[in-house]
């Protein structure tokens, strides 16, 4: 698969990445069960097989069974670690936690930051994350107390280079002047059903100061998939079945599939996205690993964005 080096780190990573959000097959610890074990590692082994060279993880995966598995992955496969680039994140704190009455919130704090870092390194079974990032913005973010926490995290060798999730452009401006070390990556919802980082700004300072941008739900949860149907109500501002359709004829054309076209088409951004693929079914991570072979022509980059737009351009 081609490569990309992400921000203005030294980190070469595949221009898709695997995400690990399904891969217990539960979002409880309790649910997970050896099929669906075995059902996530057999995802991570035929990802990385197939040429998928980042792994995007959270703590909050399944409460932190996502990362066990993956560790458990990467000791399995011979050689995977060194081959292979690690991303996790930390920053939501689930409700019930610490207390029972505890409410669900986000924390930037220096004393969080630094706790769920050494969790994830046990949980991952590693002695270093190559990419660690702040899952959703906290209200109450004081960038020097991050920059500072990012410091001593760098400092130890527990990580080599940050990023964000789910920022707001003037949120990472305000964490990047703070932060003596470079933010490389800014992870956001990205797909023809969510085009707001076009116009918000969010791609343009990617543009602009060198930060990759990393698309999570690039299939609009399953609807630009080849297995998604005509839901019983079109989504609001989302034409599905004429946006499928026109996926479709251009997949027509290139002798591929709609879920790689849609794929084809962010990769088409001058930012250089880096979409993250989470399904777990192997079939389809190989298929779709095929996406970064694909050049749409600007005609056919526009005439999606129209479709799934619903109305002309201004």
């Amino acid at each position: 698969m081609q490569t990309l080096t992400l921000g203005v780190s030294s980190l070469v990573s595949s221009r898709l990445a695997y995400g690990c959000w399904r891969l217990a097959g539960t979002s409880k610890p309790a649910e997970v069960t050896p099929a669906s074990r075995a059902a996530g590692k057999r995802a991570l082994a035929t990802a990385y097989e197939a040429g998928y060279t980042l792994f995007d993880n959270a703590d909050v995966y399944c409460r932190g069974e996502a990362e066990r598995l993956l560790g458990e992955v990467l000791r399995e496969i011979s050689g995977m670690r060194e081959r292979v680039l690690i991303a996790t994140k930390c920053g939501i704190r689930l409700p019930g936690v610490p207390h029972p009455d505890s409410p669900h919130r986000y924390d930037f704090s220096a004393t969080h930051i630094l706790q769920s870092c050494d969790e994830s390194l046990r949980r991952l079974g590693l002695e270093t994350i190559d990419l660690y990032q702040l899952h959703r913005p906290d209200f109450l973010a004081d960038p020097e107390e991050v920059a500072a926490a990012f410091t001593r995290l760098r400092e130890a060798g527990k990580v080599r280079y940050f990023g964000v999730s789910n920022c707001r452009p003037t949120l990472l401006t305000a964490l990047q002047r703070a932060c003596p070390l470079p933010l490389i990556v800014q992870q956001v919802e990205i797909s023809l059903f969510q085009r707001a980082p076009f116009t918000d700004g969010t791609l343009d300072q990617c543009l602009s100061e060198r930060i990759t941008p990393l698309a999570w739900s690039p299939l609009a949860g399953g609807l630009l998939g080849d297995g998604a149907k005509r839901p019983l109500e079109e989504p609001v501002n989302h034409p599905v079945t004429a946006t499928q359709a026109a996926l479709d004829a251009v997949a027509q054309a290139h002798g591929t599939t709609r879920a790689v076209i849609a794929l084809a088409w962010l990769l088409k951004h001058p930012s250089r996205i880096v979409p993250i693929i989470g399904t777990v079914n192997p079939a389809r991570i190989r298929e779709l690993a095929r996406a970064p072979e694909i050049e749409l022509t600007r005609e056919e980059w526009y005439r999606l964005l129209l479709v799934a737009r619903g109305e002309p351009l201004p």
